[in-house]
Order: structure tokens, then C-alpha cells, then sequence
């Protein structure tokens, strides 16, 4: 019995002395987080892309003093279409390869954005996805299947939903629920609340869920329903 007490002693000594190594290392600097931005580029979205590149400087601008961001663009448009950009850490870049984009008609392709944001992941953290989308549809258990890998890899999903499709309203937050993450509702008359969003989910992905609380102490109610979805 004394040498099994003597056993843990041993072991909670060891990790006592790890926890304090670990302490003593030099802290080291991040440049910010990743965050993936992906857009619906299909025709029926072209009034909010013109808006999304009106207001994607907001990414950047909400974490300047964060520590910065780097942004991954991807889009979808057209028969099967999907582009993902190298990582941005420059609002003119982000711009100038949002501006070289058209819409086609086509299908959505969520699913796309969902396996993408995995394989960044695993090769390194992603702190958030953005999906910037009106309809879904695709196959709703492939989708929440793909969320709940990202839940486990803790890369949350927001979705940010224009228009009035309860179906997929419904999907959409099944898909943030198992990825951990939060689905809003916006109206494309009202840039401004799309504007906040954007630099909401910027701040989280740059400094984190105590950033994003002390970030939407002083917006509206839109963001602090953002903010609490993560809390639950």
C-alpha cells in the first residue's frame, strides 16, 4: 500500500515539474489566426459578393491590434466549380482576387468548403470558417458528417445566411452546432449587419472567445446572439 502512495507522489511530482518546465518556456508570438472565407459565387449571389468585397477589408481591420490574420478566399459558381486561394494576409490582395471573380449559375457546393477547411486543418489549426451562402442543395448527412469532423478538430463553422430558406435555415444550423460554431441570418439591404459579422468572426479567429466577448459588448444585438450561440 506505502509503495503504491509513493507511486503517486512520484507521478504528481513529475507532472509538477512538466507543468513548470513547460511555464518556464519563452512565449511565443503568433502572427494571428487562419480563418477561411468562403463565398456562394453562383448567380444568384452576385448582388452580395459585390457587397462581401465592399466590406472584406473588415477582416482585416478588426484584428490589427490582435496580431493580425491570415485569410484563405474559396468559392464555388458554375458545373462543379471550386477555387481556394493561397492564405492572404493583405486586405488589397484579398481584394484584388475577389474582384477578378464572376458569378455562374450553378449548385451549391458546401460540402467543398467543408472538406477543404478539414485537410487546412490538419495540416495546421484553422481557427474559423466563414460561409457566406442563401440555399443548400446537397446531401444534409454528408454535410453534417464533414461539421462534426471539423467540431472534433475544434474549427468552428459560421454561416451567415441571406434570405428566408427554412429548409435549409434548418441545415445550416445543424451544420454550426456539430462544428461548434454559429449560424445567423442577414439581410443584403442591410450591409452594415453583414459588415459586423465579418469583423466578429475576424476577432474570434484572431484572439480568441474572450476577444469576441470583449468585441460585442459594444455592438448590437446581432453579434451578442453570435457570441452566445458559442457559449452554449
Amino acid at each position: 500500500m506505502a509503495s503504491k502512495d509513493l507511486q503517486k507522489q512520484s507521478d504528481s511530482q513529475a507532472i509538477d515539474l512538466f507543468i513548470k518546465q513547460v511555464n518556464s518556456l519563452p512565449q511565443v508570438q503568433t502572427a494571428g489566426g487562419r480563418l477561411m472565407f468562403a463565398l456562394d459565387a453562383t448567380a444568384s449571389r452576385q448582388a452580395s459578393w459585390d457587397q462581401a468585397c465592399q466590406l472584406q477589408s473588415e477582416l482585416f481591420l478588426a484584428t490589427k491590434e490582435l496580431g493580425g490574420l491570415s485569410v484563405q478566399l474559396c468559392y464555388y459558381r458554375g458545373f462543379g466549380e471550386f477555387h481556394a486561394t493561397a492564405w492572404i494576409n493583405d486586405t488589397q490582395e484579398l481584394l484584388r482576387q475577389m474582384n477578378g471573380v464572376s458569378c455562374l449559375g450553378g449548385h451549391t457546393q458546401i460540402r467543398k468548403v467543408l472538406n477543404q477547411a478539414l485537410r487546412e486543418t490538419r495540416q495546421r489549426p484553422v481557427r474559423a470558417v466563414i460561409i457566406v451562402v442563401d440555399c443548400c442543395e446537397e446531401d444534409v448527412d454528408q454535410l453534417c458528417q464533414k461539421a462534426g469532423e471539423l467540431g472534433m478538430l475544434k474549427t468552428p463553422v459560421f454561416i451567415f445566411h441571406e434570405g428566408h430558406d427554412s429548409e435549409a435555415e434548418r441545415v445550416f444550423k445543424q451544420i454550426c452546432k456539430l462544428s461548434g460554431g454559429a449560424y445567423t441570418p442577414f439581410d443584403s439591404h442591410s450591409p452594415e449587419v453583414l459588415r459586423d459579422l465579418l469583423a466578429a468572426v475576424a476577432v474570434y479567429a484572431s484572439g480568441g472567445r474572450k476577444a469576441l466577448e470583449h468585441f460585442s459588448s459594444s455592438q448590437g444585438q446581432h453579434i451578442k446572439r453570435l457570441t452566445q450561440q458559442l457559449s452554449k
